[in-house]
């Protein structure tokens, strides 16, 4: 038996549009994650950039369980003393809705370069409409 290793000039990029509207963040973030990383491939090989394009639309009508609206908090330090910014979910979403996705998906790719590039890939609009539309994105 020998292991399947893809090659670089065999990678066949596709594109695909998730409606974020009415979807549970999790949920949809795993899905994101698992596509950009090319684990619905049967060539997925862990070393290799082998993922596609991700298009999340409709990024403010992303829906949450439980009491997370108001109880999770996002934060971020800017490196000066007493800098320690902390904003709730709900204030976040209603600011900064594409911010919530991109944060869901890249919390769950890998911490390391090859991270770095699945990232890259991701695209999310707060509305409905992208520039995307050229490529064709199969929709899920």
């Amino acid at each position: 038996m020998k292991t399947f290793i893809i090659r670089i000039e065999d990678i066949r990029r596709r594109w695909y549009h998730i409606d974020a509207a009415g979807q549970t963040l999790g949920k949809l973030a795993v899905r994101a994650a698992h596509i950009l990383m090319g684990k619905e491939k049967t060539t997925f090989t862990p070393g290799v950039d082998n993922g596609d394009f991700v298009v999340v639309t409709n990024a403010q009508g992303v829906r949450v369980s439980g009491r997370k609206l108001d109880r999770k908090i996002y934060r971020h330090h800017t490196q000066y003393l007493g800098g320690l910014i902390e904003e709730p979910l709900q204030n976040l979403l209603a600011r900064k809705p594409r911010r919530v996705v991109e944060l869901a998906v890249r919390r769950m790719l890998p911490k390391n370069t090859l991270g770095r590039h699945y990232l890259r890939r991701l695209k999310v609009y707060p509305g409905g409409e992208h520039p995307h539309a050229a490529q064709q994105p199969e929709k899920i």
